[in-house]
């Protein structure tokens, strides 16, 4: 157990957007947003912590990180942060968002539209998660 453990902490905020990353390069934005938000909920509901699943922060991470893939697609995880160091700040969601807008039952269950700054991009019309 301590191993897995200490695993799990090695599994850090730059380990979940590379595993992003790897998502949205192999399968395209709309399927990684399922893919991740899937990923989440089963370790949340493992952990005995499903209440810390967030729908729309999990979506949103995938969608910035596809934003910013198709800024540069040919290159590699690490050129994409050193571009971005953004990406690396687990409270950039922030920028866009009240700490009350993702706490919402709405943001937990579906999607919320940002309420502090729109994204730098426009959401397809239509897509859930």
């Amino acid at each position: 157990m301590g191993e897995l453990m200490s695993t799990a902490e090695r599994f850090g905020h730059r380990e979940h957007v590379r595993l992003t990353w790897l998502a949205v390069r192999r399968c395209g934005t709309a399927r990684a947003v399922e893919l991740i938000s899937d990923g989440i909920q089963k370790t949340a509901r493992y952990a005995g912590v499903p209440q810390k699943y967030n729908a729309t922060v999990s979506r949103a991470w995938v969608e910035l990180t596809a934003y910013h893939m198709t800024e540069a697609p040919g290159e590699d995880f690490d050129e994409l942060v050193r571009r971005n160091p953004g990406l690396l700040d687990k409270r950039l969601l922030t920028r866009f968002y009240s700490s009350r807008a993702l706490a919402s039952p709405a943001a937990r269950t579906g999607w919320v539209e940002p309420d502090i700054k729109a994204f730098p991009f426009t959401l397809p019309q239509g897509q859930g998660v």
